[in-house]
């Protein structure tokens, strides 16, 4: 059950409107479900629905009236109370008793008070009411409505329990604030997938994942098309912008401004500073796990993150608050990867990112972490620009993509830990779309990697399925319960053997890296480790490489690889040691 509160200065104009037929003749069958006293005038059922709607605008507004010049400005308070898709239709008199729960939990009219203020609850679909209350008690005085919203969502709650609705996850107060229903309307009548406000959050999002400073952060969000305004203190410092789609403006021609706070909690000026003055790491050019000079700079990119990414999750997996810091640098990392990401999978990418934008933030705070090897990382993929779908590049999006979906899944884990439902609901839907965009992008090399490994000499495949069954003697099937299919897992170790590595202790580094539980695949993410720890190719199409001169292949131990082909992703450490964990900076 979903509560939605405003405030207004017109109640006529906004009983004319619940009354109405509605903007898309949505509205059916509008009348009162319940009042102040039980005995209000109600249009719906009345011959004449104006004069009725006068009377009952003027019963309504009677104490507005009273006080004269000492009326708040905006004495209409309205509150649209709706169930979840789903839920069962519920009568008028559950209703009335829902309207009455809530304007006394937040203060409008408490039970027993004969002076709370006059309200009533309006019905025009199966689905939902609005709760219509003036701002003036019966003694004249204004009601106390601090933390409205958070009381009628607490009381909401308590209601879905009591008559067995589905019970919605509980906010904690950190959510970018919803587009308005007279913002919707807008970007349905002008043709927009989206409104405004969404599109504004996801580019200064965008434009702020791996910026170097404020200047950087200020050019993106111009060269991205928007319309940028500052606000200067009387020194001439700057305290804040504003935002505005190009060609939006309101009813006096003027641009929709929206400030970056009114965006998210995150977007406003001085929060964007203290994520800049983290910084980027360092970054070595060819990326440290670049490795071929061949690669192209968003293949090199994709590989280096990979590693990172690993690390990332690995963090994640400790029970530490300080980890709240990696939520922020993974989530900048998947923006600057689906607006890079080949065409096939930025749909789903870009669908991840937005989801997992709400699990970026909750009340923990991380004083110590170190986010900027996650922030480099998003600046290096940004700068390399976009891949082109196929060959190396599109074959290292679904290396790095694999890897996320885990990343992810540590995020929901870490939130459900701390009781952060909606934080965790929203890392599970960002996995889920993950895995999406993972299909899509892996679909050619790893077909290309089955037929490889069916194309094995039988002895060849033999040896090699035999070193998986030590390895992995329980990996028999998937999470959904299918055979695992090992050919392109046999095909990989056939070429990390090939290229001079030891396949044995190759693959057990790679599972020893993190966990391995919540893959859907296990073979998949086994695979993909395995390409980048021995530098194959992420498209299989190429022939693997000798290490370079200066490296040592892997033979006898995962500690054996070293120089510049050494992996960015160190084997998971033992988190109940905690001298194995990397050092805060």
């Amino acid at each position: 059950m979903v509560p939605d509160i405003g405030r207004g200065s017109r109640t006529h104009g906004l009983l004319v409107y619940l009354y109405g037929p509605g903007k898309r003749e949505e509205h059916t069958d509008a009348h009162l479900v319940g009042s102040w006293d039980g005995f209000a005038p109600d249009p719906g059922r009345d011959p004449d629905p104006q004069v009725t709607l006068a009377r009952l605008t003027a019963a309504l507004d009677l104490r507005v009236k009273q006080t004269g010049d000492h009326a708040p400005a905006q004495h209409v308070w309205h509150c649209s109370v709706r169930t979840a898709p789903g839920d069962r239709r519920l009568s008028d008199e559950e209703w009335n008793a829902i309207a009455q729960r809530i304007v006394h939990a937040t203060g409008i009219a408490p039970e027993g008070d004969p002076d709370g203020c006059r309200w009533i609850a309006v019905r025009h679909a199966e689905d939902h009411i609005h709760i219509v209350a003036t701002l003036v008690r019966g003694d004249l005085r204004n009601p106390r409505l601090n933390y409205d919203f958070n009381k009628a969502q607490a009381e909401c709650r308590r209601i879905e329990k009591e008559m067995s609705l589905r019970r919605l996850n509980a906010g904690d107060g950190t959510a970018a604030k919803n587009p308005t229903s007279a913002e919707k309307f807008k970007a349905e009548r002008t043709g927009r997938p989206e409104t405004s406000r969404e599109a504004l959050r996801e580019a200064v999002r965008q434009a702020v994942a791996g910026a170097d400073d404020e200047k950087e952060f200020f050019t993106r969000l111009r060269e991205a098309g928007l319309r940028v305004k500052m606000r200067h203190a009387p020194s001439g410092d700057a305290l804040g912008y504003n935002v505005a789609l190009p060609g939006d403006r309101n009813r006096h021609r003027e641009p929709v401004w929206y400030p970056g706070s009114k965006l998210a909690p995150d977007l406003s000026l001085p929060k964007i500073r203290l994520r800049l003055a983290d910084g980027t790491a360092e970054r070595a050019t060819p990326s440290p796990a670049g490795g071929r000079a061949d690669w192209s700079p968003p293949a090199r990119e994709r590989r280096s993150t990979t590693g990172i990414a690993e690390q990332a999750a690995v963090l994640l997996d400790w029970d530490d608050d300080e980890a709240a810091a990696q939520l922020v640098g993974v989530g900048e990392l998947l923006d600057a990867v689906a607006q890079t990401s080949p065409a096939g999978t930025r749909a789903e990418l870009a669908a991840a990112a937005r989801a997992f934008e709400r699990a970026t933030r909750s009340h923990i705070r991380a004083e110590r972490a170190d986010t900027r090897a996650l922030r480099s990382a998003a600046r290096g993929i940004v700068q390399a620009g976009g891949a082109l779908g196929r060959g190396e590049d599109g074959g290292t999006t679904a290396m790095l993509v694999s890897t996320l979906v885990l990343v992810t899944l540590a995020a929901a884990r870490w939130h459900s830990a701390r009781g952060h439902a909606q934080q965790a609901h929203a890392s599970r839907q960002a996995a889920e779309h993950l895995r999406t965009a993972y299909r899509q992008a892996a679909a050619t090399p790893m077909r290309v990697l089955h037929d490889q490994g069916r194309a094995l000499p039988e002895a060849q495949r033999r040896t090699h399925e035999a070193t998986l069954r030590a390895a992995l003697p329980e990996q028999g099937v998937r999470a959904d319960g299918t055979p695992t299919k090992t050919d392109a897992l046999v095909a990989t170790l056939a070429q990390a053997e090939q290229a001079g590595h030891d396949p044995k202790v190759l693959l057990q580094q790679a599972i020893d890296m993190r966990e391995l539980d919540t893959a859907a695949d296990v073979n998949d993410v086994l695979v993909w480790r395995l390409r980048r720890l021995a530098q194959l190719p992420a498209h299989p199409g190429e022939a693997p490489r000798r290490p370079q001169a200066g490296t040592r292949p892997t033979k006898t131990s995962a500690n054996h690889t070293s120089g510049r082909n050494a992996p960015t992703a160190a084997p998971r450490p033992a988190v109940s040691d905690p001298r194995s964990r990397p050092p805060r900076r």
